[in-house]
């Protein structure tokens, strides 16, 4: 999450978006306060946060959405 993209490679949290947003999935479940922030940011790259939704595992457990 903190490491700086490498020279002529793409930001990990945009790259894993990507992979995520390819499954069409309209929910992305997370385990871990990083994976939270770095997906939750990646989607706001890709302007994609009306549309998906980024959530702790927790939550969707607690179903309290």
């Amino acid at each position: 999450m903190f490491k700086e993209p490498e020279k002529g490679r793409k930001d990990i949290n945009v790259e894993r978006t990507e992979d995520a947003l390819e499954t069409h999935a309209h929910t992305i479940a997370v385990a871990c306060p990083f994976c939270m922030t770095m997906l939750s940011d990646g989607v706001k790259f890709k302007e994609k946060e009306h549309e998906i939704r980024v959530y702790d595992l927790a939550e969707l457990l607690a179903g309290d959405l």
